[in-house]
């Protein structure tokens, strides 16, 4: 196939979005969503807000439990200041309702969905915002398998939310004691999937951001287990980020330059959580979040020719390089709405090989059914072993793509009018509405959507060239612009 680079280009010159004539957002947004909850802490989203939401998701825990062993929840937090008074929140919420509780203390998302695996737990909370900015923090909810809740189990917490009157009892402290053992399970769990001695044989020299997240503990370990020379930025999880936190090109320009300064293989940059990865070369080359998921879809697609079915997973927002990859390796791929949930239960339902998002974040089954930054570390690195190439060379192999991404502040209420503006808009070209609205082409696809993680209208264009990709998130924001007036 004939292969590229992919190109990233930020759609606005306002890096917090567009506010549209006429169109007011709330300063303390607080955003209870399937995908969580979210807010600015200690305004939006109070201690008193996180308790409720914690009893609200061990009272619908309770009432789905098919055993007369009690709810048992494990709890971790990244390391935003915020977190410690949210965690006892959280807690007593938990307790309020009659759950058994778990603390992990500081702990990567998905290194609490591994614990709540490991100790056969009913659930799991995790207190992050993820990529917000510092000032917000949030919850997210993971079943008994690690997952995130399905978008019907969300809706029935959040009813259970609103139905729960709020509580005053949260105490000041949690005699619970934390357990010690998440970042070793789950850098365990991860060796246990790769070659770990060709690995070691390489020597990689890495550049890693863990921007003072809560990756950062466990990421060090694994580096360390694989035999690589690491240069470790931002290690200590002290909740101090020295830049925005969404590992996107703009917030990563020092990294790259730290990246070519230590003469290194490669640079990773994660998230607060550690969900979310992105890559810069060997050159000091932004090779960002889309390309993630694409690289590790490459390594394990080439190596299980004989596995059938191969079925990668990924939603609507996605680029087109996994599409490109699926075909030359005898792969299909299952395309969801945009959530993680959405693509773990099809990753389930299909069997498939591997998941997730262009975010950066990626899903591999065989360690658990949530976005790990240390899972794409860990197959990027095993491709790099095996090939004997640099990364520089692999990327200048792939398809060559332009994704702009864009970000609208608007009301929900727009999204609402937006699909049957854009169906007669584009009449004549393939639709799909199952999140927000993705108009196809042969050569191109542009996709609107409302955020579940912030007060936004995300638009989201891709084409072989950068002014066709630029010209689609315009058309579009001039629709955006009209439905506002």
């Amino acid at each position: 196939m004939a292969m590229a680079t992919i190109g990233y280009v930020a759609g606005g010159n306002n890096s917090s979005g567009h506010q549209l004539a006429g169109l007011k957002m709330s300063t303390e947004p607080l955003m209870l969503t399937v995908s969580g909850l979210r807010g600015i802490a200690g305004t939006s989203l109070t201690s008193e807000v996180a308790c409720r939401y914690a009893e609200s998701f061990g009272m619908w825990l309770k009432g789905i439990h098919q055993s007369d062993a009690p709810v048992h929840i494990v709890v971790g937090r990244d390391s935003r200041a915020s977190g410690q008074e949210l965690e006892l929140a959280v807690v007593a919420g938990l307790t309020n309702s009659g759950c058994q509780v778990t603390r992990l203390g500081i702990a990567t998302t998905p290194g609490v969905a591994i614990m709540t695996m490991h100790l056969h737990a009913t659930g799991g909370m995790v207190i992050t915002a993820s990529h917000n900015p510092a000032p917000w923090n949030g919850i997210k909810l993971l079943r008994s398998d690690g997952a995130a809740p399905t978008a019907n189990q969300a809706e029935q917490i959040i009813a259970q939310y609103h139905r729960t009157l709020p509580s005053t009892r949260i105490n000041e402290s949690c005699s619970i004691p934390v357990n010690p053992n998440t970042v070793e399970i789950h850098v365990k769990k991860i060796l246990g999937i790769v070659d770990t001695a060709l690995i070691q044989k390489q020597r990689f020299k890495v550049v890693l951001d863990s921007l003072h997240g809560s990756g950062g503990p466990s990421t060090s370990l694994l580096l360390e287990q694989l035999g690589v020379d690491l240069v470790h930025r931002h290690a200590e999880p002290t909740g101090q980020f020295p830049h925005p936190p969404e590992p996107t090109a703009k917030n990563l320009v020092e990294f790259c330059h730290a990246v070519r300064q230590a003469n290194c293989d490669i640079g990773f940059a994660q998230d607060p959580d550690a969900d979310r990865l992105a890559i810069v070369d060997e050159t000091g080359r932004y090779i960002g979040e889309e390309c993630t998921l694409a690289l590790c879809a490459m390594h394990l697609t080439s190596r299980q020719q004989a596995r059938t079915p191969k079925v990668l997973v990924t939603n609507l927002s996605t680029s087109r390089m996994i599409d490109d990859i699926a075909a030359s390796f005898n792969a299909t791929v299952k395309r969801t709405a945009v959530g993680e949930a959405n693509v773990a239960d099809a990753l389930h339902d299909y069997r498939g090989l591997l998941g997730g998002e262009g975010n950066g974040g990626v899903i591999l089954p065989a360690i658990s059914y949530v976005r790990d930054s240390l899972v794409g570390i860990t197959l990027i690195l095993q491709m790099l072993a095996e090939r004997s190439q640099r990364l520089s060379q692999i990327i200048d192999s792939m398809p060559q793509y332009t994704i702009v991404k864009d970000r609208f502040e608007i009301t929900d209420t727009i999204i609402e009018r937006l699909e049957p503006t854009m169906r007669s808009h584009f009449s004549n070209h393939n639709i799909d509405a199952r999140d927000g609205v993705r108009v196809d082409w042969p050569d191109r696809w542009v996709h609107v959507r409302a955020s579940n993680t912030e007060p936004i209208i995300r638009v989201i264009a891709e084409a072989t060239d950068p002014s066709t990709s630029r010209a689609l998130v315009q058309e579009v924001g001039m629709l955006l612009t009209a439905q506002s007036n």
